[in-house]
């Protein structure tokens, strides 16, 4: 800090004491030597002018800038020569020949280790021994070694494996340490990075100064942030979230948003993953980051960091239609060249997002027909529970599901026990279940390995269980399965409460059934697995009557005693969310899809009432005379049947 301040002062003496010009120029010159060696760069030119004097007091880290700002390189016959080496033995040779400073030193320890990233490891620790000298140059004058070269060492010499002990990377830390409020805000983020990788390399072995440097770091980014204009320095700190302060992150975030406008698609990328892998749904940088996506040309948008973006986006559930649409137009002309883990990882993404491209699921369905041997077990099963996840049915499905049939036949027993249910569900789903697939989940082992983890997970598997057990009857696939009634009990759960449409639903069927009581049911759990949001029972001519006293096959219990009487018909009312459907579709998704084909198989005239029409009917007496409307079309068109 004294040196630091007797150099600025230097700077200001000669307009101040025009009487010593003498003494004045031989402090100027002792200190702007001392501030040389102690932040590692050349001798600053002095003032031209008093204004940039004053300036070099005034303005924060004034100084360092101006440094930078004079400093001119001059590059010499070492400098040459490593650049024209090809290899590490080369650069050695040259530094045994030539020799050279502590700053050249370690861009020598650069050189070799860019050209040795693709040794193997015991070459690497054989030119460990060989770097002795180099070593020896750099720890001994680390004090010359200039900023970005110092921090280019450091990241040299972690990929060339040296211990932590080793007196080089000891000094390299140190030294980096006490210059850290010397460096560019460039060199801390590139600092940072180097911290967290050498942490990750190290584990629990980093220790003293590797330690000191993570805790200062963090702290020198965050009060330095407003020094922070370089589009690529953003989104690589953003990409190391983990390892900085909420406070920062949301800096960053604001940064990243101000400079999205520069941001090349590989940034996007690396900025859009970190958001990801934090879970932080930053809605308007999400937006930015979608809207300079579409403005990249097509060269940069790689097939890598369009499956980058797509997960980034279904893992935050970040809908932005466009961008899916630009995703699916780039990979369309691609997907034969895709391998099975692109597909998986694409398909998953977009399944998560309830996102349906017609023409790029039947070019996934295509390929794995075209390469079905090259797909692993755990792909397929991806790739599955994706199509059934979106209801999409393949045109050519019938080439598809018998390559997928004879791919599962051997592995499909050997399954986890929960992914052997998902797999089985999806084929449910997709109307392409086999007797055989339901007899593997009627084994006891295999139902009491499902009671194992978390109550909500063993709820959901249950109710999968019944979804999978009702395929079996009401689809005929394999009539001789146990009920679900059969299957081991779960502890009830919490009923969720009803939505705002479930609400309204359930106040207009009491109005439209209120002058006879006992006439309807609201959120009617099946033995299927299924809610119905309610159940009315019409005689022929139309009016409801009571349900108690009539038996009732799909509840637990079965109702009353009395059949239905001659001519009645059993209404179903289901109330469609918009979570229910495919993203900007009216097709709704696998799951609901399924839903309503077995309740239809289970009798049931289905009216359903989907969230877009419903939100058009303003006042009670629209909503009955809606009901009614819909039980009209629904009864007329199970008698033109």
């Amino acid at each position: 800090m004294t040196m630091r301040l007797l150099a600025r002062f230097a700077l200001v003496l000669p307009r101040s004491t025009g009487g010593f010009p003498a003494a004045s120029a031989v402090l100027q010159t002792s200190a702007a030597q001392s501030a040389e060696i102690l932040g590692s760069q050349p001798q600053p030119k002095p003032p031209v002018a008093a204004a940039t004097a004053a300036r070099g007091l005034c303005e924060k880290h004034g100084l360092a800038k101006e440094e930078e700002k004079n400093f001119s390189f001059k590059r010499t016959q070492l400098d040459d020569l490593l650049s024209k080496a090809k290899s590490s033995e080369e650069v050695l040779q040259v530094w045994d020949k030539h020799g050279g400073s502590a700053n050249q030193a370690a861009m020598c320890l650069v050189q070799v280790s860019r050209l040795a990233l693709e040794k193997s490891v015991e070459e690497r620790r054989q030119l460990i021994n060989d770097c002795t000298q180099l070593f020896h140059t750099v720890s001994s004058q680390v004090s010359s070694v200039w900023n970005g070269t110092l921090v280019n060492a450091l990241r040299a010499i972690s990929q060339l494996a040296v211990a932590p002990e080793h007196p080089v990377l000891r000094s390299l830390q140190t030294e980096a340490l006490w210059r850290i409020r010397r460096f560019s805000y460039k060199q801390l983020a590139f600092l940072m990075e180097w911290v967290v990788a050498e942490q990750a390399r190290l584990g629990r072995q980093a220790q003293g100064e590797s330690l000191a440097l993570a805790n200062e770091l963090p702290k020198q980014l965050e009060l330095r942030w407003t020094e922070l204009s370089e589009p690529r320095t953003v989104s690589m700190l953003t990409s190391r979230a983990a390892h900085l302060p909420p406070s920062l992150i949301e800096k960053l975030e604001d940064k990243a948003l101000e400079l999205a406008e520069h941001f090349v698609a590989e940034d996007i990328r690396r900025v859009a993953q970190a958001l990801a892998s934090q879970n932080r749904r930053a809605v308007p940088l999400l937006r930015a980051l979608s809207y300079h996506l579409l403005q990249r040309p097509s060269r940069e948008l790689t097939t890598p960091l369009l499956l980058d973006i797509a997960f980034a986006y279904g893992k935050l559930n970040f809908h932005q239609t466009q961008v899916f649409q630009r995703i699916a137009a780039e990979l369309l002309p691609r997907a034969p060249e895709l391998s099975g883990t692109d597909v998986a990882r694409c398909a998953k993404s977009f399944a998560f997002l309830k996102w349906l491209h017609l023409p790029l699921f039947e070019a996934f369905t295509e390929h794995y027909v075209a390469n079905s041997e090259k797909y692993s077990t755990l792909q397929l099963c991806n790739l599955l529970m994706s199509l059934a996840r979106l209801n999409f049915q393949p045109s050519k499905g019938e080439a598809f599901f018998s390559k997928v049939h004879s791919a599962l036949a051997d592995t499909l027993p050997h399954l986890e026990p929960f992914l052997l249910v998902d797999v089985v569900w999806c084929l449910c789903v997709m109307e392409q279940v086999k007797p055989e697939h339901l007899t593997l989940l009627t084994q006891p082992s295999l139902q009491e390995k499902l009671r194992e983890g978390s109550p909500a997970r063993v709820e959901n598997y249950h109710v999968k269980l019944q979804h999978v057990m009702a395929q079996g009857i009401l689809g005929g696939v394999n009539p001789t399965v146990p009920t679900s009634s059969t299957l081991p009990p779960t502890e009830p759960s919490h009923a969720p409460s009803p939505s705002q449409l479930q609400s309204g639903l359930h106040t207009a069927l009491a109005s439209l059934t209120e002058s006879k009581p006992n006439t309807l049911r609201t959120s009617v759990a099946t033995c299927y697995g299924w809610t119905l949001d309610g159940e009315l029972i019409l005689d022929s001519e139309n009016n409801p009557i009571e349900l108690d006293s009539v038996t009732a096959p799909h509840l637990p219990g079965g109702g009353g005693d009395k059949p239905l009487p001659e001519g009645a018909r059993r209404m179903g009312f289901v109330a469609w969310e918009f979570p229910n459907f495919v993203l900007r579709s009216k097709e709704l998704l696998g799951r609901f899809a399924m839903q309503k084909r077995h309740l239809q198989l289970a009798g049931f005239l289905l009216v359903e009432v989907p969230y877009y029409e419903w939100l058009e009917l303003k006042s009670d007496w629209q909503r009955v005379a809606y009901l009614k409307d819909k039980m009209g079309k629904a009864v007329a068109e199970e008698m033109a049947k």
